[in-house]
């Protein structure tokens, strides 16, 4: 069934219920109230902190959003775009689009001007709802997107170029629409993440965004009574398809926008938050705050928080170590995924499997795995290959690029490009990004476990490990080191701290340097191979 049919269910079961509630910290602070002196279920004036929707509300304002694409002449299968910040009008947005029988293409708020319009033009958009944070970047294309037939703006200021959504919805139909939707229809494009070059678009059909919400229900258990904690971007998979857990057992969510470890503490205490999603950098962020005597957990009422997981890029044990030590209660599990298989879940660690720290885990619910040599031939148990995944959360293609397609997807299999390597119990071991693996010498050096390695010393807040030319050996690893707040470190002491591991593994090049990352919590390792790479290349070319 189409995953629409969630949202009218929860509306019909639990319509006065809490849906969603969007928390914005930053205005609060700005505005000097107090935390629960503002809440409104619906229509909520701009500037207030905390706005809520119930179910009913929720089904009501996709209604009104699919009935206006409809009479504006969007068809069954035409792409509408939703160019947002986290807020409690983008899922609303994101199902009425897919209740019109349209297909959502949601933007990375990061994007500039040209790769919004990039994106637009791949993707086919006829119609783009984008809100004030974008209305510089829009000035600058919107008379240069010719496919795009219909602009709205949602928030105040609206610019001349686009109509005005919110008043425009506010007048259609509340009912839902006659549109006849199937398991098999196209329902969303998602863009790479781009951090191995320009996004491919990723088109998912309702079956596989109606997987991803049992696959989550599964690995984490949600019920009626949780209430999940969504921080990541709406537009990624990876914060939706979490979301999805909530969507299938009608509980309720919270949207923070912000990722300060007091605003996070703070809202899992005032909101009873029971689920909470992290990224290793926010994670850290926690900790190192405890640790420094910035937050003292006594503060907050954390004992109905049950469950933290996280996901997007490899986990450090030691984090999860430290992370114990202050949250000794805490469920804790780890998610495996791609925009491809529809985000996280194909691969999960298990709450009951924390001994295992350190993996990403075993096949997700409905999901197989194989790990394969160069030419596609299972590899033996212990041996890195690239990790193959099989379920009903593969996509469907990669939109208008049928070579990158076959490349990518072989008999019903999704060739991710992560390395990874099996052990004897079956738990799959993450060693880098297929394109990461750095050949210094003819050996095969995995930048994961080096990063594995460095942040266990006490002054790292986070790390990067990163080829460059090198004219004798091909390449040599070098370490981008971010250091804690007020932590002084040498280049002597990183390699006296390196000299446990074997020689062809160590740095050889140190560099101190903040980390990029991009908004799902991916380190961005060309931004860093552009800085340096190029650094290198002159100086090798000064020697010869």
């Amino acid at each position: 069934m189409p995953i629409t049919e969630f949202l009218t269910r929860n509306a019909n079961l639990y319509g006065d219920e809490l849906s969603l509630t969007e928390i914005n910290l930053d205005l609060q602070e700005s505005h000097n109230v107090t935390w629960l002196e503002y809440e409104l279920i619906e229509n909520s004036p701009a500037g207030e902190y905390r706005r809520s929707m119930t179910w009913r509300v929720f089904d009501e304002k996709a209604n009104r959003l699919a009935n206006l694409l409809i009479k504006r002449g969007i068809k069954k299968g035409d792409k509408v775009a939703i160019l947002l910040m986290n807020c409690l009008e983008w899922l609303p947005i994101y199902f009425g689009i897919l209740k019109a029988g349209a297909v959502a293409v949601p933007l990375n708020f990061r994007y500039t001007a040209e790769e919004i319009k990039y994106c637009l033009d791949l993707s086919d958009a006829v119609a783009l709802i984008f809100g004030p944070e974008f209305i510089s970047r829009m000035e600058e294309i919107h008379d240069k997107i010719p496919k795009v037939k219909a602009l709205f703006f949602s928030g105040e200021n609206r610019p001349l170029f686009a109509e005005n959504y919110d008043r425009l919805t506010a007048n259609c139909s509340s009912e839902a629409p006659k549109i006849e939707l199937t398991d098999h229809d196209d329902a969303a494009i998602y863009f790479s993440s781009g951090t191995t070059g320009f996004p491919k678009a990723i088109l998912h059909t309702h079956q596989s965004l109606v997987a991803a919400c049992y696959t989550e229900q599964k690995h984490h258990g949600q019920t009626k009574d949780d209430n999940f904690l969504c921080i990541p971007p709406l537009y990624h998979t990876g914060a939706k398809m979490h979301w999805f857990g909530s969507l299938l057992s009608g509980s309720k969510a919270v949207l923070l926008r912000g990722v300060r470890p007091e605003w996070i503490l703070k809202t899992v205490s005032e909101e009873q938050i029971t689920i909470v999603w992290l990224l290793v950098p926010w994670a850290q962020d926690i900790l190192d705050a405890i640790e420094r005597g910035d937050i003292n957990l006594a503060d907050y009422n954390l004992a109905q928080w049950r469950l933290m997981h996280i996901g997007a890029q490899p986990v450090p044990p030691s984090l999860i170590r430290r992370w114990k030590k202050y949250f000794p209660n805490h469920l804790y599990d780890t998610n495996y995924g791609l925009s491809e298989s529809i985000g996280p879940g194909c691969v999960h660690l298990g709450t009951e499997n924390i001994h295992k720290v350190g993996a990403i885990g075993i096949p997700g619910y409905q999901w197989e795995v194989k790990i394969l040599d160069d030419v596609g031939s299972p590899v033996s148990q212990g041996q890195v290959g690239e990790l193959a995944v099989k379920g009903p959360g593969v996509m469907k293609c990669y939109y208008k690029d049928p070579e990158a397609t076959a490349k990518t997807i072989r008999e019903g299999w999704l060739l991710t490009g992560d390395m990874a390597r099996q052990d004897e119990d079956g738990f799959i071991y993450l060693v880098d990004r297929k394109k990461d693996v750095i050949i210094s010498g003819g050996e095969n050096i995995y930048p994961v476990q080096i990063e594995d390695f460095l942040r266990a010393h006490e002054a790292i807040k986070d790390v990067a490990v990163i080829g460059l030319p090198d004219k004798r050996v091909g390449e040599i690893a070098a370490a981008i080191i971010e250091l804690k707040p007020g932590c002084v470190c040498t280049e002597e002491e990183i390699n006296a701290f390196c000299k446990p591991l074997p020689r062809y593994k160590r740095p050889r090049r140190i560099i101190f340097d903040e980390i990029p990352r991009n908004p799902t919590g991916k380190i961005e390792k060309p931004r860093l191979r552009e800085k340096y790479g190029a650094v290198r290349l002159v100086a090798m070319q000064t020697q010869k």
